[in-house]
């Protein structure tokens, strides 16, 4: 898990080898190398700005998948004190894919909820590779309405692939208890701030996803399918999945610029595996400033932002029909055309009402 490279990582993966070879070797052989290191160094921090200066939709996916990101309860542990998990939808189980309870931000209380993925194969099949099944939702919104009872904003951590599309999950009504809770976070009177960490992926993220705020890690995405999934669809191959990425507008700087996110949260150079204390920083002092502005607002404010947030999202603009100077060069012919034979019509018309006069 540790040594876990992308692949437009290993030039730098290489050079940190050289770097580590070499200060192994200064430390055995008592040989001062300060020099190379250095200039290795140098050239690394280089290389990683430049690559990570350009990054492609589909190796920001990639890093949003990285194991090492940090997860909602790595957030839960640095960000928030006095967390009190609450598990169960009282109806058919408790969800580990999804995690929540009440708990303390700077002091204040908040209902904290988030999906949940495992760091090693055992952990991931307890949290089911973080893809909920539809008693986490039910759980979600269980303990949302638990926090509007009392009061409180409710932040939610967004890291899924999608809801789970097995045959149980069907058979518990998955559509159903994803559609109730987009229902349900319509008619919340506390401030509701939704952070995506690292996959958005489809209605699996929106179940927990209908907020006030909608704030977006910088190599995190959000999308209606995944990039494999659309690829598989459009062109029925997942080696496509590059192109899909593309298409698909779902980075956080293409969500921002579509109004869908309403704020982008800066990573360390290398994305937040590297250093993920710093990342998760970032993400609290957004957070902090974002909840600041909604705490502002009551209830039924807060309602119809939530609304008129979402009723904006696809509008679509259509053009005024193009100036006779827009046209293609075909259009220009037939319009220029049409013109010279109504003249001469006119003139035809016009000589016979003479003869006839005469």
């Amino acid at each position: 898990m540790n040594n876990f490279v992308l692949d437009f990582e290993k030039p730098l993966a290489e050079l940190q080898q050289k770097i580590d070879e070499l200060q192994s070797l200064s430390s055995s052989n008592r040989l001062d190398v300060s020099g190379e290191i250095k200039s290795l160094t140098e050239r690394l921090n280089e290389m990683r700005e430049k690559i990570h200066a350009s990054l492609t939709p589909w190796q920001r996916v990639q890093l949003a998948r990285h194991p090492q990101r940090p997860h909602t309860l790595d957030f839960i542990e640095q960000l928030f004190t006095e967390f009190l998990e609450l598990a169960g939808d009282r109806r058919f189980k408790d969800d580990k894919a999804i995690v929540g309870g009440f708990a303390k931000f700077n002091g204040s209380p908040v209902m904290v909820i988030g999906t949940q993925k495992g760091r090693d194969m055992k952990d991931n099949m307890m949290r089911n590779f973080g893809w909920p099944n539809p008693e986490g939702y039910r759980k979600a919104m269980r303990l949302m309405h638990l926090a509007d009872r009392a009061g409180v904003p409710i932040v939610t951590f967004i890291d899924t692939p999608g809801a789970f599309p097995g045959i149980t999950s069907e058979e518990r009504h998955i559509a159903e208890a994803i559609a109730v809770n987009l229902r349900d976070m319509f008619s919340l009177k506390v401030p509701v701030l939704c952070v995506i960490i690292g996959e958005g992926g489809s209605g699996g993220a929106l179940g927990i996803g209908v907020g006030n705020r909608l704030l977006v890690m910088e190599n995190a995405y959000y999308s209606v399918i995944t990039p494999e999934g659309c690829a598989a669809i459009l062109w029925k191959d997942r080696a496509f999945a590059p192109q899909a990425a593309e298409a698909l507008n779902l980075t956080a700087r293409k969500l921002l610029e579509l109004k869908v996110a309403d704020d982008i949260i800066l990573e360390p150079v290398g994305g937040a595996h590297s250093d993920p204390a710093k990342a998760i920083a970032e993400v609290g002092k957004a957070i902090a400033a974002h909840l600041k502005q909604l705490a502002k607002l009551d209830g039924e404010e807060l309602k119809r932002q939530r609304y008129e947030k979402f009723r904006a999202m696809g509008t679509l603009l259509i053009a005024p029909a193009a100036a006779e100077t827009d046209r293609p060069a075909p259009a220009k012919k037939a319009a220029a055309a049409a013109k010279t034979a109504a003249v001469k019509t006119a003139a035809k018309t016009t000589r016979a009402k003479s003869a006839k006069a005469k």
